[in-house]
């Protein structure tokens, strides 16, 4: 099908290719030999009057106007997958869709298990990958339709796409219940004091705690250890002097488990503000309107003994 002299097939390439920055990589994805994919690239090249991707060594880089096209091409074919592909009516007793749900080890461990229980008790056949929180953008693996739900903090979400607040959590800290610190009061003196442990994503190189509100204390934290993993740091307490600042229903799951004493932050800070988003392209998806009902119901559930 041709619109304006351009085959609409190539729009898939095109996307492919701008992701991929790679030929081979994304003949693979698209299950084609490379040199269909390098044909492709050429007619695309010929058509834009653009190199598009250009050698450069061993990796392929984009060019400016390459740049410029990769939102727009994700986000029509973003449009035409909600508008033409996706069937109207959704039925989670005999869908056989996979959503993919971009999310951290912390929210799949307070929250999904209250959406997978309602899912069980609906007796949906629909099926969920749960996906690293590892972007450092969050929002491109809506638009690069990597992920069908976003599942995190206000702070981090994009203004371009909808969203909605699932629930609001409070900070509290978590120390080994025969460490020293766990006697008395915990100060913003001893906090300070402590070695701490924290969760620091990959992506950003910057945990969540210190940028949003340890800095605006004053407070330079003696960091002991770092993990990518919000659910081990009450474990890398254990045993030490060490402390680690976590949700508070994830500190309450943990304390059943862990050896663990749940001491309250040494000075105020706002409650998070844990959200869904997803593509502007996508509201009317009856299988995501389904699922974010989903998840609004498993986070009123979090909460009820």
């Amino acid at each position: 099908m041709r619109f304006k002299k351009l085959d609409l097939n190539l729009l898939v390439a095109l996307d492919t290719l701008l992701t991929e920055q790679s030929i081979t990589k994304g003949a693979e994805k698209l299950n084609m030999s490379p040199s269909a994919l390098s044909n492709s690239l050429s007619r695309l090249r010929d058509y834009f009057e653009d190199d598009l991707l250009t050698q450069i060594g061993r990796r392929m880089v984009i060019t400016p106007l390459g740049e410029n096209l990769k939102v727009s091409v994700r986000n029509a074919l973003n449009n035409i997958e909600s508008t033409i592909l996706v069937q109207p009516s959704f039925e989670p007793q005999t869908t056989d869709r996979i959503f993919s749900i971009f999310c951290s080890d912390y929210t799949q461990t307070v929250l999904v298990p209250h959406a997978l229980e309602i899912v069980g008790k609906q007796k949906s056949t629909a099926r969920f990958q749960l996906l690293a929180q590892v972007a450092n953008n969050p929002h491109e693996q809506l638009e690069q339709g990597k992920a069908d739900l976003l599942i995190i903090p206000s702070d981090f979400m994009s203004t371009e796409h909808p969203c909605d607040i699932l629930y609001e959590e409070e900070f509290v800290c978590v120390v080994w219940e025969h460490s020293k610190i766990a006697s008395g009061e915990l100060t913003a003196e001893k906090y300070a004091a402590a070695g701490h442990v924290l969760m620091r994503p990959e992506a950003t190189k910057k945990d969540f705690f210190g940028t949003s509100f340890a800095q605006k204390y004053g407070i330079k934290r003696n960091v002991i250890a770092t993990t990518f993993s919000f659910a081990s740091l009450p474990a890398l307490v254990i045993g030490s002097e060490n402390i680690a600042t976590i949700h508070a229903r994830l500190a309450t799951k943990m304390a059943k488990v862990w050896p663990l004493k749940i001491l309250p932050l040494p000075f105020d800070i706002p409650p998070m503000k844990q959200c869904v988003q997803w593509h502007q392209y996508r509201n009317n998806d009856e299988g995501l309107i389904w699922l974010r009902n989903t998840l609004k119901e498993a986070a009123i559930n979090m909460d009820v003994e």
